[in-house]
């Protein structure tokens, strides 16, 4: 599985015109940054797809800036910072990880270096060691020098939702269970003008494809019903344009489809890579024109173990 996980990103970065053949990216200027529509007290900053296209967010208040996501590259988190303090004219005070994949909390050290105070759950501090031994064998020597040379790890605020402050920014950062990872941190932040925002990282692909590689899939519906009970106006997601609540549901039809496909399919051990692959092609086919289907290729083939793995249980305990 190691193999397929380099492999298939080797496919996929090749695909974006940023292949590792070329040789190490260059530092700075592959990412860009927006106000997001609707909203000018909230940014988005994206990474080039050698970064993965990821979204990390900036929330203006009154006397600073809270960061969320720090970035998978030293460089884009510097691009982060830089724009956004660009932008407002305004410090960076705090940032908050959402969840433990090396794209969410790669920036801490340049977050700490800068000043900014970087902070997640207590259940995604202890994940992150434990996936950045993984992540960095995939990606540390096709990265470098643009890769953190050590992990550092956020600081935690406990293991309870709880209200965070800086900059003049009351936010709350609600502690979730499995999803796409076995913790999530969701932000929720109130406007002045009382429109409600939520912040979901990874749970969330707008028009992307989704990472099922640790993926609970009923957990996931599970967050995106909590996300849902907080009746956002703005949607803000791991990848993808910000969207309003429609997109939660556009996220719950896509898990569903997945999980019911796999169902159909009465998964069995060992994997029969063929079924995966029928499989992927009615998600790729139902969900035509989404983004990164590496992550989709990647994963599947986790939650159909996964599921066979359950399915076989049962059996089992059946008479």
């Amino acid at each position: 599985m190691a193999r397929l996980f380099v492999v298939s990103l080797l496919v996929v970065l090749a695909a974006c015109g940023a292949a590792p053949s070329s040789g190490p990216s260059p530092r700075g200027g592959r990412g860009h940054a927006r106000r997001v529509r609707g909203e000018p007290r909230v940014g988005a900053y994206v990474s080039s797809a050698w970064g993965f296209s990821t979204a990390s967010y900036w929330i203006e208040g009154p006397t600073g800036l809270v960061v969320i996501d720090t970035q998978f590259l030293p460089s884009a988190a510097e691009e982060l910072l830089d724009a956004a303090e660009r932008e407002t004219g305004k410090r960076a005070r705090l940032a908050i990880v959402l969840h433990a994949n090396p794209d969410k909390y790669n920036g801490a050290g340049v977050m700490r270096r800068r000043g900014v105070r970087v902070v997640s759950a207590e259940q995604v501090v202890r994940r992150i060691p434990e996936i950045d031994v993984e992540r960095r064998r995939s990606f540390a020597a096709r990265y470098a020098p643009d890769y953190p040379e050590r992990l550092v790890v956020p600081e935690s605020f406990g293991s309870a939702t709880r209200e965070l402050e800086a900059g003049g920014v009351r936010l709350r950062a609600h502690v979730l269970g499995p999803g796409c990872s076995n913790a999530h941190v969701v932000v929720q932040w109130d406007a002045p003008d009382g429109a409600r925002h939520v912040f979901g990282g990874d749970l969330l692909a707008n028009r992307t494809h989704a990472w099922l590689k640790e993926a609970d899939v009923d957990g996931w519906l599970a967050r995106v019903a909590e996300m849902q009970a907080l009746s956002p106006r703005f949607v803000h997601p791991g990848r993808g344009e910000s969207d309003g609540p429609a997109l939660l549901s556009r996220q719950a039809d896509y898990l569903r489809f997945v999980r019911a496909r796999i169902a159909e399919a009465e998964p069995r051990l060992p994997v029969d890579d063929a079924v995966v692959a029928r499989i992927r092609d009615a998600v790729e086919a139902r969900f035509s024109g989404y983004a990164f289907a590496v992550f989709l290729r990647i994963g599947l083939r986790e939650e159909y173990r996964r599921a066979a793995s359950v399915r076989a249980g049962r059996t089992t305990a059946t008479p």
